[in-house]
C-alpha cells in the first residue's frame, strides 16, 4: 500500500512539474507584467518599482531559467510576490484559500448526497413520471452556463427574494396551487403499486405538502424560522425510522430499538442543550465536541441494546445521533435568522449577493453563523446545479447496470429482502464508478468557483486567479494552479484507495 502511494505521488509530482512549466511559459507569452507601471507618474518611483518587480520575478533572466527559479522557491513553500500588489502570494493564499474550500466543500457534500439519492430513486423507478421529470431537468442543468445561473440567482434568489421577505413572506394563491399539484405529481410517480394506491399516495402528499406551505405562508415562518421542540421530535423519529430501514431493516429489533432510543434521548436533550447553544463559550470547537459526543452516545446505545450484530446497532445509533445533532444545529441557526435580519447592518435583506461576509456585523456566534449561511446560499446553489445533475445521471446509470447483474438476480432468488438486495449488494457496487466522478468533480468545482466567485464578488482564490490573469501577474496565477493541481491529485489518489474499500476484488499491493 505504501509503495503504491509513493509511486503515485512521484508520478503526480512530475505531472505537476510538466503542467506548471507549460502554464508558466504561457504566462510569459501572455503579456508584460510591468505594464501597470504606466499608471505611475513619478519617473523615480516608477523606476524603483520596476527594479523591485524585476528582482522579485527574476525578469532579467530567460523564461526557462526563470521557471526553475520559481520552482525552487515553490518547493520550499514560497510562491513569491505579486507584481501588481508587491505582497507575498503566500499571505494571499492563506486568507483566500479557506473561503474557496468552504464554498467548494459545501457544494460538494450537498451535490453528492442529493445527486446520488435522487439517482438511486430514479433507477428504482425507471421509466416512471418521476424518472422522466428528473431526466429532463438534469439535461437542462447540464446545459446551463455557470455565469448565467449566477446572474439569474442574484436577481431572483437574492434581490427579489429579499423583497418578498420584506413584503411579509406570503405565498401567492397561484404558487400554492401549482406547488401542491407538483407535489401530487411527484408523489404519484414515486409511489408503487396499482393506480388507486398511487392516487391515494399522491393525494396524501398533496395534503401534507400543501398544508405545510399554507402554514409557512400564514404564520410568516420564513421571517422567523425554526423547528422548535415539536419539529425536532418529529424529525428525530423520522431520522430513526429512515436510518433503521436503510441500514438494518425495520424488522431488526435491536437496531430499531437503538435508533428510537437515540431519537428519544435527542428529544430530551434538546432542552438542556439550548443553554449550551446560547452560552458565551459557543464556538466551532464546542460544536465539534458536541458532534463527537453525540456519536459516542449513539455507539453506547447501540452496544447497550446488543443483539447478534452489535456493530450494526452501534453504527445505526451513531448515524442517527449525528444526523439528529445536525438537525438541532440547523434549528438553532435558523432561530437566529430574525435577529440577524433585523441587524442595522443587514437591514432586513438577509440573502446576500455580494461578498463572503459582512465585515461590519457585530454579534454572537449564531449571528455570524447566519451571516456565513446567507453569503453561502446563492454561490453554493450555482455550483450545485450542474454537479447534482452529474451525480444523478451517473448514479442512475450505475445502479441500473448493477441491478441487471447475475448476482442481483441470485440474491433475489435466495429470498433476500429488497432492502438487502438494494443496499448491501446493489448500492455498494454502484458507488464504485462514482468514486472517480467525485474525484473529477473536485477539480470541476474548483474551476467553477473561479467564475462563481467573480459573479458574487468573493475575495477568494478564484478572484486571485482572475486578477492575476488580467494583470499578467504570474505568481498568483501559478499559485492557484498548483493548489488546484494538488487537490485534484489527492482526490484521484483517494478515489483509487476507495476502490479497494468498495470492491473486495480490488487489492492495492506493495
Amino acid at each position: 500500500m505504501l509503495a503504491y502511494i509513493a509511486r503515485r505521488l512521484i508520478t503526480a509530482f512530475f505531472v505537476v512539474v510538466g503542467a506548471s512549466f507549460i502554464v508558466y511559459m504561457l504566462m510569459t507569452w501572455a503579456g508584460d507584467p510591468l505594464e501597470f507601471l504606466l499608471n505611475i507618474q513619478d519617473p523615480a518611483e516608477r523606476e524603483a518599482v520596476r527594479q523591485s518587480v524585476v528582482d522579485a520575478l527574476s525578469l532579467d533572466v530567460n523564461p526557462v531559467a526563470r521557471y526553475f527559479i520559481w520552482l525552487g522557491d515553490v518547493l520550499t513553500g514560497d510562491f513569491g510576490v505579486s507584481a501588481r500588489t508587491r505582497l507575498p502570494v503566500n499571505d494571499e493564499l492563506a486568507s483566500r484559500l479557506p473561503l474557496t474550500l468552504k464554498l467548494v466543500s459545501s457544494a460538494l457534500v450537498l451535490s453528492v448526497v442529493i445527486g446520488i439519492a435522487v439517482g438511486i430513486v430514479t433507477a428504482l423507478k425507471q421509466y416512471s413520471g418521476f424518472d422522466y421529470v428528473v431526466t429532463f431537468f438534469t439535461f437542462v442543468f447540464f446545459s446551463l452556463p455557470v455565469f448565467w445561473v449566477g446572474v439569474i440567482l442574484k436577481a431572483y434568489g437574492g434581490i427579489d427574494f429579499n423583497d418578498w421577505l420584506r413584503d411579509g413572506a406570503n405565498f401567492a394563491p397561484w404558487f400554492l396551487i401549482l406547488a401542491t399539484l407538483a407535489a401530487a405529481a411527484i408523489g404519484y410517480s414515486v409511489a408503487g403499486g396499482k393506480p388507486p394506491r398511487k392516487l391515494a399516495f399522491a393525494a396524501g402528499t398533496a395534503v401534507v405538502f400543501g398544508g405545510l406551505l399554507l402554514y409557512v405562508s400564514e404564520s410568516q415562518w420564513m421571517l422567523d424560522p425554526g423547528f422548535g421542540p415539536i419539529g425536532v421530535a418529529v424529525l428525530a423519529i423520522a431520522i430513526a425510522v429512515g436510518t433503521t430501514a436503510i441500514m438494518a431493516g425495520w424488522r431488526n429489533h435491536k437496531a430499531r430499538y437503538t435508533a428510537l432510543t437515540t431519537a428519544g434521548l435527542g428529544i430530551v436533550l434538546w432542552f438542556p442543550l439550548q443553554s449550551i447553544f446560547d452560552g458565551d463559550s459557543m464556538s466551532i470547537k464546542m460544536l465539534f465536541l458536541l458532534a463527537l459526543s453525540s456519536i459516542v452516545l449513539g455507539v453506547i446505545v447501540g452496544y447497550a441494546w446488543g443483539g447478534f450484530d452489535k456493530g450494526l446497532s452501534a453504527r445505526v445509533g451513531a448515524i442517527t445521533a449525528f444526523v439528529i445533532g445536525i438537525v438541532m444545529f440547523i434549528d438553532r441557526a435558523m432561530r437566529s435568522w430574525a435577529d440577524y435580519s433585523a441587524n442595522s447592518v443587514i437591514r432586513n435583506r438577509p440573502i446576500k449577493t455580494i461578498g463572503d461576509r459582512e465585515s461590519r456585523l457585530e454579534g454572537d456566534f449564531w449571528i455570524h453563523t447566519a451571516d456565513t449561511f446567507s453569503h453561502l446560499i446563492l454561490p453554493t446553489m450555482v455550483l450545485m446545479l450542474i454537479s447534482v445533475a452529474t451525480y444523478t445521471r451517473y448514479s442512475r446509470a450505475s445502479m441500473l447496470e448493477v441491478l441487471n447483474q447475475d448476482y442481483i438476480r441470485t440474491a433475489r432468488s435466495k429470498g433476500l429482502t429488497e432492502r438487502t438486495v438494494i443496499v448491501r449488494h446493489g448500492f455498494r457496487n454502484a458507488m464504485i464508478p462514482l468514486a472517480t466522478i467525485v474525484a473529477f468533480d473536485i477539480g470541476g468545482l474548483l474551476g467553477g468557483a473561479v467564475i462563481t466567485e467573480t459573479v458574487f464578488e468573493w475575495n477568494a482564490m478564484g478572484r486571485l486567479f482572475i486578477d492575476g490573469l488580467r494583470a499578467v501577474d504570474p505568481n498568483p496565477v501559478m499559485a492557484a494552479f498548483v493548489v488546484v493541481a494538488v487537490f485534484a491529485i489527492v482526490a484521484n489518489l483517494l478515489a483509487d484507495l476507495a476502490y479497494a474499500v468498495l470492491d473486495p476484488r480490488i487489492r492495492i499491493g506493495d
